[in-house]
């Protein structure tokens, strides 16, 4: 079980990619004060958690809500993972920062769904779910929001630690890493 929440715990890291929030978050509320950060760091997490809790209570019910099934899910979901994987690794925005900047509700929302909890973290927690069992997808989940709210919180130190090209390095790895997840996803799906 330690060895599949490790392996759950870096899929979800890659998928939810903290990095990109992370970066978005960073501008989005350039000039905001601390406390007005923290607002939206927590917001933009208790939102990701919201979606992912849901998701996982209601799992494969989802799917038989809109008449499909894992595989056709998994499928879908790794073209989702694909197409991401290949945004990250191209380096290329995955989120308009000038239409949320300077609000924390605003900040949050598009932090918290879309990046952190978009098409792709949803297809990975229905999968993983039904693969792994649903406690160590939920303590998966759970770790990766922890380490995200953490890195948001302390957005700015771990900036000037990093700095703009480790976070462009980091970004580019963790998106050919997202990439190798949804041809996996798609190649399970298709029984190959």
């Amino acid at each position: 079980m330690f060895e599949q929440l490790v392996q759950l715990t870096v899929l979800f890291f890659v998928i939810f990619d903290p990095l990109a929030s992370f970066v978005v978050f960073l501008a989005a509320t350039k000039g905001m004060k601390k406390p007005d950060k923290t607002h939206a760091a927590l917001l933009a997490v208790l939102v990701a958690a919201s979606v992912s809790a849901v998701v996982l209570l209601l799992g494969t019910n989802l799917l038989t809500l809109f008449n499909t099934n894992l595989d056709n899910f998994r499928v879908a979901g790794g073209i989702v993972l694909a197409l991401l994987g290949i945004k990250m690794a191209m380096g290329q925005s995955l989120a308009n920062v000038e239409k949320v900047k300077g609000s924390a509700e605003a900040i949050a929302s598009v932090i918290g769904t879309p990046l952190l909890t978009g098409p792709a973290a949803i297809s990975a927690i229905i999968i993983s779910s039904s693969d792994y069992g649903m406690v160590t997808t939920a303590a998966a989940v759970g770790i990766v929001l922890v380490l995200t709210l953490l890195l948001l919180v302390m957005a700015d130190r771990a900036y000037k630690a990093i700095g703009k090209t480790g976070v462009q390095v980091m970004s580019t790895l963790l998106g050919l890493i997202t990439l190798a997840w949804g041809v996996g996803f798609v190649l399970t799906g298709l029984g190959w």
